[in-house]
């Protein structure tokens, strides 16, 4: 039987970050079912009750995918409760390299990449770049306050 992985992230607004991971990822939204117009009708026509929908939930995409379909499909599933506390889990966005590679240049790629990110939307909560250690990344909040690393 063959195991594959979904990454579901809780929030008020999918939509919302549906755009940003989307932007953080290279990933797209994912189109409805075939022969769907909209995600909403595609979890109509499944059986699921329409007052369990959030306010326009299912008429845009809720999720995002790999146009190259290797990584995980990333689902944003609408919840009422905000988020409180760190999360348990987080992303890393790994784009410098890793440690074959010359720190400065990791350094380089990594602060492009959170410029971008800020840009979409993320705020910084801190730098990882401890003297001696070799290191670097960016300890970043998305749009809704999920934390995620850039390295």
């Amino acid at each position: 039987m063959e195991t594959t992985l979904q990454v579901t992230i809780d929030c008020a607004d999918p939509r919302r970050l549906v755009a940003f991971w989307a932007e953080a990822l290279g990933y797209v939204p994912e189109p409805p079912p075939g022969g769907h117009a909209t995600w909403c009708e595609y979890w109509v026509a499944m059986g699921v009750p329409e007052e369990e929908f959030f306010d326009g939930a299912g008429e845009e995409s809720e999720s995002v995918v790999d146009p190259a379909g290797v990584g995980p499909r990333v689902w944003f599933q609408q919840v009422s409760e905000v988020k409180a506390g760190k999360n348990r889990v987080h992303l890393d966005l790994k784009v410098g390299g890793g440690r074959e590679v010359p720190l400065a240049v990791r350094v380089e790629r990594v602060t492009a990449k959170v410029a971008g990110l800020v840009a979409a939307g993320a705020s910084v909560l801190r730098v990882m770049d401890e003297p001696g250690m070799g290191h670097y990344g960016v300890v970043l909040q998305d749009p809704e306050g999920n934390e995620f690393c850039v390295v």
